[in-house]
């Protein structure tokens, strides 16, 4: 609220109409996010995704309506405002090319959440099968109130293995009147089989430039002050999605006093000045590593993260590259930036200089996502960016034996050696001391992953070939309904064993596994198999040099070379005599081909 001066004579009307009543009985200024205010009521409102608008507008005025839809695309991209127009537009008697308008009793009912007919429900909270069998029970009904019964479900990918089957039959055969509209950001969680029934519009992300207009038109209608430099600073923090965007806005208007300002714009997102950013660059293509590590430390003090610190870096490094291709590449204006500057920072850095600070950033934004001390890695970054050389400097560079180089070399040394330390535990502290490149080394602690030899042995006393086979077979299957994450920690495992009821895992990599054994990677693995095979296994991990050994203790503890040994004092055969085979012996290789493969077997006579 405004400040209001008090003078003789003056008084100011408030509309009750701006207040609620709160829980002890007394009014309360009632307030809605801007993204809530202006959440587009039209197609036309609809930022960044004229393709799609087009189509469903052109499938209301040709009646081409399908029995079901599947939005999928970025959060806040307008896939659940999409699925309310379009359910005001079938079912809207006074709709123009393909727009609802907005006036009925239909239209508003729908835009206030009041209209039977139209049920928007949340996968999320509402994932079993009993919530969909009520859905497709109630689906048979005719609409009361509108011509078409839309069912919205948004985050339609939580729904479970058994709720998925029983919306597929209604999918299938769906009654008249009823169009279903299913809503995910991760729609490879999703069934082919749901897939190959409905409609798909992939929604995009939206464009910097779509959402700072969009931002100038709200805050225009609401007669705010602001500078455009601090809307593209919202864009760019926004990643593609309007609704952050207004988000973000909406916290640098509470934050400026109603003025949009681009340092508040720089404090809310947490993103590097660009001033800062042109003058780590020009330390780093200038080579001069003591400065550049006081930026760098300037820019984290000040609370920057240091993956964002690199994202924006890359982006920087890649608006500087277009630059020196062509100059019409780059709006000037959208960088925050002068040409003057642009001028500069190109002639710093040839191109080759520039694809190596990439390659370099991408590799150190790569390794410090399993870690827990992000300042070494990029202290490390940038002494590793100071030290490309351009071709015309490497012999200069060669020959230099002053102290301060020999001075860096060290640093860089001692450097390295704590990132190798770090590498091999991720969890270990580190001491970080006042200097800015000096710390304190501690020693690795070797962390031993426990193996539960008897969850193992289970799987084991049932293991078969045929198994083992047929879930290597599912195995990139099984990988591709994974979270990420997930993903990219077992892509470098393989199953060893596999029964009915349970699958071993073998790791070549002992930093993953360690990071597989304390996490939730098992669970999603047990959950991408049940949804790949249809069964449910438990899962255990191993590495994969101690695979033998654990079979071979296996096979023993179970009395199976007991079985085939001599008894005490027989005699032994003559050695001219060929051996016959010992039925003993045969039983015990038979079972080992049957629990590990024939290829993964070797008989040796004692």
């Amino acid at each position: 609220m405004r400040e209001i001066n008090r003078k003789a004579g003056e008084y100011i009307v408030i509309s009750p109409a701006l207040f609620t009543k709160n829980d002890s009985g007394g009014p309360k200024v009632s307030y809605q996010a801007l993204y809530r205010v202006w959440r587009p009521q039209r197609f036309d409102e609809v930022v960044g995704q004229q393709v799609i608008v087009k189509t469903l507008k052109n499938a209301i005025v040709n009646q081409q309506i399908s029995h079901a839809y599947l939005f999928a695309g970025p959060r806040g991209t307008g896939k659940t405002s999409a699925a309310k127009i379009f359910a005001k537009a079938v079912n809207c008697h006074h709709r123009e090319d393909g727009e609802p308008c907005n006036k009925c009793e239909t239209c508003k009912a729908i835009t206030n959440g009041q209209l039977n007919d139209v049920i928007e429900i949340d996968a999320a909270s509402n994932n079993g099968v009993e919530e969909i069998r009520d859905i497709r029970d109630k689906a048979k009904y005719a609409p009361t109130q509108a011509d078409y019964k839309v069912y919205i479900i948004d985050e339609v990918h939580m729904l479970s293995t058994g709720a998925f089957n029983a919306l597929l039959k209604t999918l299938e055969e769906p009654p008249a009147n009823v169009i279903f509209i299913l809503a995910t950001t991760e729609p490879h969680k999703i069934p082919l089989t749901i897939i190959s029934r409905v409609q798909r519009f992939d929604f995009r992300r939206i464009t910097a430039q779509d959402m700072v207009d969009r931002m100038k038109y709200i805050l225009d209608a609401e007669k705010d002050q602001y500078e455009e430099k601090a809307l593209w600073v919202i864009a760019n923090a926004a990643e593609g999605g309007m609704r952050d965007a207004l988000s973000i806005l909406d916290q640098v208007l509470s934050f400026s006093s109603d003025h949009v300002k681009l340092e508040d714009a720089l404090l809310v997102t947490g993103s590097v000045t660009k001033q800062l950013q042109k003058s780590y660059f020009l330390q780093v293509a200038g080579h001069d590593a003591a400065s550049a590590l006081h930026t760098m430390d300037q820019i984290l003090d000040e609370g920057k993260d240091g993956q964002r610190f690199i994202e924006d870096l890359i982006s920087f490094i890649r608006d500087v590259l277009l630059y020196q291709e062509s100059p019409k590449l780059i709006n000037v204006l959208a960088t925050g930036l002068s040409e003057d500057d642009f001028k500069q920072l190109a002639q710093a850095a040839s191109t080759k200089t520039l694809y190596q600070m990439i390659d370099t950033l991408n590799e150190i934004q790569d390794e410090m996502r399993f870690t827990t001390h992000p300042d070494v890695y990029l202290e490390v970054m940038t002494i590793r960016l100071c030290q490309i050389q351009d071709a015309g400097n490497e012999a200069a560079a060669d020959g230099a034996t002053s102290a301060e180089v020999k001075q860096l070399q060290t640093e860089i040394q001692s450097l390295q050696k704590q990132l190798a330390d770090l590498k091999n535990q991720a969890s270990q502290p580190v001491q970080k001391t006042k200097a800015t490149v000096k710390r304190t080394a501690t020693a690795p602690a070797h962390q031993h992953v426990r193996i539960n030899l008897e969850k193992i042995y289970q799987v084991l006393d049932n293991a078969t070939k045929q198994d083992l086979v047929n879930l290597k077979n599912m195995w990139t299957d099984i990988l591709n309904v994974m979270d990420p994450a997930h993903k990219s920690l077992i892509t470098l495992s393989s199953p060893v064993a596999a029964s009915p009821e349970g699958v071993v895992v073998a790791f070549d990599n002992n930093f993953l596994l360690k990071r597989a054994t304390f996490g939730s990677l098992a669970e999603n693995v047990q959950q991408a198999i049940q949804q790949v095979a249809g069964d449910e296994r438990k899962v255990s991990f191993v590495p994969t040099a101690k695979w033998p050994q654990i079979r071979h203790d296996f096979l023993a503890k179970r009395g199976y070379y007991q079985k085939g040994a001599k008894k005490a004092g027989q005699a032994k055969a003559p050695e001219a005599a060929p051996k016959a085979a010992d039925p003993e012996k045969t039983k015990i290789s038979q079972t080992a081909k049957k629990l590990f493969g024939t290829s993964q077997v070797e008989i040796k006579d004692d």
